[in-house]
């Protein structure tokens, strides 16, 4: 299996995401020159689920994702701006030291067989999202825009993919997005994304009821 420079991070990126990063830790800069100096010029990226990556003695979870370079600019010795896309998920099968950065051997983890996820419950999960939407939007005396436009980007023709598309719209906290990403197929993260729609419809109400 291959050995693959990882960057821990304080968050969960889902397939599709994009992902601007800022560069100044030389051991980052040294994983940057060998990115960009290989053929596919990607990275893994992991949430660390404990701890900081600074200092290390951080723990780190098990599923990720790969974030393939688009744009690489040079902000001085050892420095760069990046602009990536977060593309295949992946799981960790062993860690390595990190001397001279994080490094980990991984296999790509495509959706697993399971039960088949219909339109209609699709669906019924958009129309949750859009109806906390607007009742955020409300709240605030702003007008929400139309639905095709919100959904526009959660167009996908796998289903897997649009789940996490939609996954991406909602502001949710990092243990909510991890559930998403680690799901094993496209009806367990339909579950994910639902209860995390729950959740993130409970935490408005009651923020509404405290104003």
């Amino acid at each position: 299996m291959p050995i693959t420079p990882m960057f821990p991070l304080e968050s969960a990126l889902l397939p599709g995401d994009e992902l601007p990063l800022r560069i100044f830790e030389p051991r980052y800069g040294e994983l940057v020159r060998d990115c960009m100096a290989a053929a596919e010029q990607v990275f893994g990226v992991v949430l660390i689920s404990a701890g900081r990556e600074v200092g290390g003695g951080d723990a780190r979870c098990s599923v990720g994702a790969l974030a393939r370079i688009d744009r690489c600019q040079p902000q001085g010795v050892g420095r760069y701006m990046l602009s990536c896309s977060v593309t295949d998920r992946i799981r960790i099968v062993q860690w390595h030291n990190d001397d001279p950065y994080p490094r980990a051997e991984i296999e790509r983890w495509p959706d697993e067989p399971g039960p088949v996820v219909t339109e209609a419950s699709i669906v019924a999960v958009e129309d949750r999202i859009i109806a906390v939407f607007e009742r955020i939007a409300s709240a605030q005396g702003a007008r929400l825009r139309d639905r095709d436009s919100i959904l526009a980007r959660t167009v996908k023709p796998d289903v897997g993919q649009r789940l996490y598309a939609l996954a991406a719209l909602l502001p949710i906290g990092q243990a909510d997005k991890y559930s998403v990403l680690a799901a094993p197929n496209a009806a367990a993260r339909l579950d994910a994304l639902e209860e995390a729609v729950e959740s993130l419809t409970a935490m408005v109400e009651f923020q509404l009821s405290e104003d």
